[in-house]
């Protein structure tokens, strides 16, 4: 090649000039779509991260409450057990008349009692309150029923066995009696023979 044909490949300074702007406009174009990608991209992104960082809050929430669970279903099983000494020592108590034993006993059994008590308050166990108040399911569980009319129909009338809540749950039901009203007495039968 000579040096004719180098000149004539080489871009004249008004050829070069005309050339730029169109590349240059081609480069900014591609340059904006490229940071409208990346700005896509990045909301992505963060959208992940926002996600993620919930998912992680709702995970610790819900361990936090299974755990909670777990600890007030063990403690649960404690307080039963120590529900039914409670029912032992109740009824030893009401049995015992006062002038069989000497005062400081009686009184150390009472103390007993108060202790174990203030212990179930300390837990949030407390005796469900049936009498009087129509039959609550939830709360009792019915293992008689008594014909009265002293009282309404479904109306618990008397405890066989306390129930407690522990909170809101109920940790066991109370074994009650429920009122029904006494069937109606029928008078002596008439048959068709005996109106003719």
């Amino acid at each position: 090649m000579d040096a004719e044909d180098q000149a004539s490949a080489m871009p004249t300074p008004e050829e070069s000039e005309e050339e730029t702007p169109v590349e240059e406009a081609d480069d900014v174009s591609l340059l904006q779509e490229q940071l409208e990608e990346a700005l896509r991209e990045i909301d992505q992104f963060r959208k992940m991260a926002q996600r993620s960082q919930a998912d992680l809050m709702n995970y610790r929430r819900r361990t936090s409450e299974e755990m909670e669970d777990l600890r007030r279903t063990a403690n649960s099983r404690s307080l039963l057990s120590l529900l039914s000494i409670v029912d032992d020592l109740e009824r030893a108590l009401s049995l015992i008349p006062d002038d069989a034993v000497s005062p400081g006993w009686l009184e150390g059994l009472h103390l007993v009692m108060r202790n174990i008590t203030g212990i179930l308050d300390l837990e949030g166990v407390s005796k469900i309150e049936v009498v009087g108040k129509l039959f609550e399911p939830r709360e009792c569980e019915a293992v008689q029923y008594q014909e009265t009319e002293e009282a309404e129909e479904g109306e618990v009338i008397q405890v066989l066995r306390e129930g407690y809540k522990q909170h809101d749950k109920v940790l066991r039901a109370a074994q009650v009696i429920v009122a029904k009203k006494p069937e109606p007495e029928r008078g002596p039968e008439t048959t068709e023979e005996e109106t003719e």
